[in-house]
């Protein structure tokens, strides 16, 4: 490849790079309301660590789904909410749709914490304005407020969402 050539790589690899960039500077904001945990009560630390995983799992889900990529999803997804992610993303490649999540606001509630600390149940009433886009194209915009039951269990190094469920109501 010519020298030419291989600059226009690079400056195309920067401009990708700088896109999904700015994106990832968009995280999701997070408030936990733990008090009416049962039937263990929840740690500080714990408190933080939910919250800091949990708002990089949804800037990881967004980037997937915005890139349809698979890669954001390896490490705060497992299990059942992974494998519907994987499923999600892989229809959005066939049909050429992609999702944006902007202006991401969640508020959870922990309504159960096992006593070995090894799960916590939330609830999350998520508020994010939903784009579909063909393409680059948006053909659907909206403000959604949706439920979540979400299940996250600890990992070696973070707390990771095992189930991910949207729910008409709690």
């Amino acid at each position: 490849m010519n020298r030419i050539a291989t600059i226009l790589v690079m400056i195309g690899w920067f401009l990708v790079s700088q896109s999904y960039s700015k994106s990832a500077d968009d995280l999701a904001q997070v408030q936990l309301d733990s008090k009416k945990a049962g039937p263990r009560a929840v740690e500080n630390l714990t408190e933080r660590a939910i919250v800091r995983d949990y708002r990089s799992a949804w800037t990881s889900l967004s980037h997937a789904l915005e890139f349809n990529v698979f890669d954001p999803i390896e490490g705060p997804f497992a299990g059942n909410a992974k494998q519907m992610l994987k499923g999600t993303i892989a229809r959005q490649q066939e049909s050429g749709l992609r999702q944006r999540f902007l202006d991401q606001n969640h508020k959870l509630e922990v309504v159960f914490y096992a006593p070995e600390g090894d799960v916590v149940e939330l609830h999350d009433t998520a508020e994010y304005q939903q784009q579909i886009l063909d393409g680059g194209k948006p053909i659907h915009d909206e403000r959604v407020v949706l439920h979540y039951i979400v299940l996250m269990t600890p990992s070696a190094d973070r707390w990771v969402i095992r189930q991910l469920q949207a729910v008409p109501q709690f």
